[in-house]
């Protein structure tokens, strides 16, 4: 009897794609959800939720028909604590720093994740995002967000 090797990358993420489409479609059940043609502030999270979790059926259904696997290999802790750094950083300082500065911290300690990454390229990186942000978000879509925040002397 020969057993097939499953994909167990493939396996794992899929169950990650559906543990985080939960969580948001869980979440959003806590606003008003509204119909198609007037949605609430819970609507979107709860459709973006729901697709996550039917990508990571489709991701889980692959793994299984996948009849060799790659072994998982060594996890980049580097890229996941400064990826972890930048998300608590931008949550912790939005208010403080304001938009500007927390998206530039984030987007830097994000751009460092990458060991072959010069802190210059990662400063690139950051001013590019937080213009390119600050000109979707506030100038096209003219979202009330406060560009500087109280901790900044501006």
């Amino acid at each position: 009897m020969v057993e097939a090797r499953r994909a167990l990358k493939d396996i794992l993420a899929g169950a990650v794609f559906i543990v985080l489409g939960l969580a948001f479609a869980i979440g959003s059940l806590g606003y008003e959800l509204g119909d198609p043609f007037r949605m609430g502030p819970g609507y979107v999270p709860l459709a973006l939720g729901l697709i996550q979790v039917a990508l990571g059926i489709m991701v889980i259904a692959k793994g299984f028909i996948a009849r060799e696997g790659e072994a998982i290999g060594s996890v980049g802790w580097r890229a996941v604590g400064l990826i972890t750094a930048a998300v608590l950083f931008f949550g912790l300082t939005v208010r403080g720093l304001g938009v500007v500065g927390a998206l530039f911290g984030a987007t830097f300690l994000s751009g460092l994740a990458r060991s072959q990454t010069t802190w210059r390229e990662a400063l690139v990186i950051a001013v590019g995002l937080t213009i390119l942000s600050v000109v979707i978000f506030i100038v096209a879509l003219r979202l009330r967000l406060p560009l500087a925040g109280p901790w900044l002397p501006i």
